[in-house]
């Protein structure tokens, strides 16, 4: 390969890079927003629980009870929207490391490329014949 498609394919390679680490920080960014939304409806549910009183009816009862029904669907919701943001956390961060792998081998390629030009040009200075001649003083 020449250094032109060299080039090309580390601009490419690092545009990949770049995408996939937005995509990372994307998925770390859900993830963190997913655990809170999970901490806070776990608070809420935590300040639902039934409390003795003496003035509680029955239907503050009953909807107390269905709010914390409520409150456990969307905790089971909750810890399935984790799960899957910590999958797509994985994924992102596997797809991050197998394009800066392909980037770091292009410019394994592309360095080695240049020094193949370097060892080329110093070959064909050592094959190249003289271009002054050698005079000699006058005697």
């Amino acid at each position: 390969m020449d250094k032109k498609q060299l080039d090309r394919i580390l601009r490419v390679r690092t545009l990949q890079l770049g995408l996939a680490q937005a995509e990372e920080a994307r998925a770390n960014a859900q993830h963190s927003s997913e655990q809170a939304l999970r901490d806070r409806i776990a608070a809420l549910a935590a300040n639902v629980s039934p409390v003795p009183d003496a003035r509680a009816d029955g239907l503050s009862l009953i909807a107390a009870a269905h709010f914390r029904q409520r409150l456990h669907q969307s905790a089971v919701a909750a810890d399935n929207r984790v799960r899957q943001a910590e999958a797509g956390m994985v994924r992102a961060s596997a797809a991050t490391r197998e394009a800066k792998r392909d980037q770091t081998a292009i410019e394994k390629l592309l360095s080695r490329a240049e020094k193949d030009a370097v060892l080329a040009e110093m070959r064909k200075l050592e094959d190249a014949p003289p271009t002054r001649k050698i005079r000699h003083d006058p005697c």
